[in-house]
């Protein structure tokens, strides 16, 4: 009898705070087991979903990269007035702004049930016209501020770790020692610092983050690598592209959920079930066993529905849960009939780790909001600004920023 891994329930993220993005003027949203976000189109779902993928780049050393990419800093600012008054929001005042009174921050944070962490980024000073070398990099943004604290929110009294501009101070005790004074603006300490012994709580908010998992969209085309056999090793968390789905189906039903696994498919595809074949080159392939068909069918004839399910299947019952499971529109080649069975699954996952959907497929949003425990994420725009749809001032998790270096 192989031996079953035993799954413990990893911390949660219990909130999520964005300004200054996109369309995202200022947004705090709780999180739950299952959290579903959802909207109609333009709503503001995926920028909600990029900034999350952004603050995880602060870990991977990308997060310039990454905004680069979206067109730079400034194309990534939210591009409304600085103060949404009552009168614009009534109608009575036109949409109107001025110049900036406070230097403008894109600033990310979150908070779990130990530890809370904020980064804040902004454009480089002007160049100084008397610098016979100036930077060519004037453009690049910069990393102002980052602080790591204890609790769900933001206290002076409670931050554990302060990097404003170069300098970085470590709590001790009562006292703040400085650990880095010539902190370069454009890495994080989450990617620059590792030393549990001076500063362990950049080591645990970083391994928090590490452990986040997402899956965007799955290549289900004829030239992807999903649909050739890959030599298989043991694989308990799925390659965010898919790259060997076999391997890791297999590894379920070595060592994990093997009931799941069977249910899973026999509720999508009754009379249906799988097994994995390796070759003598010891490449592993999927066999889907169909109700009525004389053979088995290999990944290469699966329609890209069938192929997309069983690689959800592999990314949610995972035999090594993340600390936070991301899934963006999972929907998407699927049959609408899937979709209950698509639900099931991602409430199992949510059993065991925090899932997080992007969703606009209204059969699977109900479906998940009848999970007891479901934290349903309803956006809307007004005046081009994301917001949760109901979230009044008292719903709103407590939150505070750092001060703006």
């Amino acid at each position: 009898m192989l031996p079953r891994r035993v799954t413990v329930k990893v911390e949660m993220i219990e909130s999520f705070a964005i300004e200054n993005y996109r369309s995202i003027r200022s947004l705090v949203t709780p999180l739950g087991e299952l959290n579903v976000v959802t909207g109609p189109n333009g709503s503001g779902k995926s920028n909600l979903y990029r900034a999350l993928r952004l603050l995880v780049e602060t870990v991977n050393g990308g997060v310039i990269r990454s905004l680069a990419n979206e067109g730079g800093l400034e194309s990534a600012f939210w591009g409304g007035p600085e103060k949404i008054t009552r009168g614009m929001k009534s109608g009575n005042i036109s949409i109107q702004g001025g110049p900036n009174k406070n230097s403008v921050r894109l600033r990310l944070g979150f908070s779990s049930e130990e530890f809370g962490y904020s980064v804040s980024l902004g454009l480089p000073p002007p160049p100084d016209p008397k610098d016979p070398e100036p930077t060519k990099f004037h453009l690049d943004p910069e990393i102002k501020r980052e602080c790591i604290w204890f609790g769900p929110f933001y206290r002076q009294s409670s931050c554990l770790v302060d990097r404003n501009g170069p300098l970085v101070k470590v709590r001790t005790g009562r006292k703040w020692e400085v650990y880095a004074s010539h902190m370069n603006n454009y890495e994080s300490i989450l990617s620059e610092f590792a030393d549990p012994t001076k500063a362990p709580e950049i080591v645990s908010v970083r391994e928090i983050i590490r452990g986040w998992r997402f899956y965007d969209h799955f290549r289900t085309d004829a030239h992807s690598k999903t649909r050739t056999p890959q030599i298989g090793t043991r694989t308990p968390v799925l390659d965010q592209r898919g790259i060997g789905l076999a391997a890791a189906l297999q590894t379920i039903i070595e060592i994990g959920d093997r009931e799941g696994l069977n249910e899973s498919i026999s509720e999508a595809f009754p009379g249906s079930r799988i097994e994995i074949d390796v070759d003598s080159g010891s490449r592993f392939s999927v066999k889907f066993y169909q109700e009525g068909l004389l053979r088995s069918l290999n990944e290469s004839e699966l329609s890209d529905g069938t192929l997309r399910y069983l690689l959800l299947i592999a990314a949610l019952l995972t035999p090594r849960p993340p600390a936070l499971l991301v899934l963006n529109e999972p929907e998407t080649s699927l049959h609408p009939d899937l979709l209950p069975a698509l639900a099931n699954l991602i409430k199992k996952a949510a059993a065991k780790t925090q899932v997080w959907v992007v969703s606009h497929a209204n059969r699977l949003v109900a479906a998940l909001n009848d999970y007891p425990d479901c934290n349903s994420i309803q956006l809307e725009k007004e005046l081009g600004q994301t917001t949760i749809q109901g979230q009044g001032m008292l719903d709103e998790p407590a939150w505070h920023w750092p001060d703006k270096a």
